[in-house]
């Protein structure tokens, strides 16, 4: 397996990415799933904050893997506080994860429920001087992640992304503006939060991770969800390949605790 050619194919998916980045096999990697019953209530556990800046999102992208929104994390534009974390995290980007078929495509899985899709919003703590640096710490990045469930209601987010922008990044490599959004819009009402230690869900899966994993998802419409699968993994000039599966399936707990928010 190639080292740039990590996927989620047969020949290159996620059961194969320790043969380059051995971190994959690593003691505290993500996603998992969660059972309520070994789940710690934590009343010491602070609400998050999240405090955007519309004016902080630049671009969104089809990198062949995922959809992503990227932001100007130059100063603490847009950042996330409170919660288990200690201090400011500085927003990066967001980007999805979703399945085939509206029955999986979320990678965390709760009590054996697998939603549509997942959305990661990637903050990093800027105590560590850069992103780069952030990777290499156990405090180096919160990621919020957030459930999408298929029902009969349209996600404002994903109208907004999917009838302004999706068009413009069918294919692998196309990217386009994307300005004025507030990534605070995807949060579900309720503030309830699951947290553990991990990693990324993505080589190299480096284990610098706060996970702050929302109880409540978001709902999306059908058609929404099919407009996401309409991406392809391919460039411009090449075969449509639906851009789907592009999930980590749960890795072992390994011992660590994930605490609740919430009774």
């Amino acid at each position: 397996m190639a080292q740039s050619v990590w996927g989620y194919d047969s020949d290159n998916g996620p059961e194969r990415w320790h043969e380059n980045y051995p971190m994959a096999k690593g003691d505290k990697q993500s996603p998992i799933e969660i059972n309520s019953k070994d789940v710690r209530h934590d009343s010491s556990l602070a609400p998050w904050h999240a405090s955007y800046d519309p004016g902080a999102a630049k671009t969104i992208l089809n990198n062949g893997r995922t959809c992503r929104v990227v932001f100007d994390d130059s100063f603490d534009r847009s950042v996330l506080r409170g919660g288990p974390l200690t201090g400011a995290y500085r927003l990066r980007q967001l980007h999805l994860h979703w399945g085939s078929s509206d029955d999986h495509g979320s990678e965390h899985v709760i009590d054996g429920v697998k939603y549509a899709a997942e959305l990661h919003m990637v903050h990093w703590n800027p105590k560590h001087g850069n992103f780069a640096g952030a990777l290499k710490q156990p405090d180096g990045v919160a990621v919020v992640g957030i459930f999408l469930k298929v029902s009969g209601k349209h996600s404002v987010f994903i109208y907004f992304l999917i009838l302004e922008e999706i068009d413009n990044i069918k294919t692998k490599g196309k990217e386009a503006p994307f300005q004025h959004f507030d990534p605070s819009i995807l949060f579900p009402k309720s503030r309830d939060y699951w947290t553990y230690h991990g990693s990324f869900t993505t080589p190299p899966c480096e284990e610098c991770i706060t996970w702050i994993l929302l109880r409540e998802p978001i709902e999306v419409s059908p058609d929404q969800m099919a407009k996401l699968r309409s991406l392809s993994k391919n460039g411009e000039n090449e075969a449509m390949n639906p851009l789907v599966d592009n999930w980590r399936p749960p890795q072992p707990v390994k011992g660590r605790v994930v605490r609740a928010s919430f009774k």
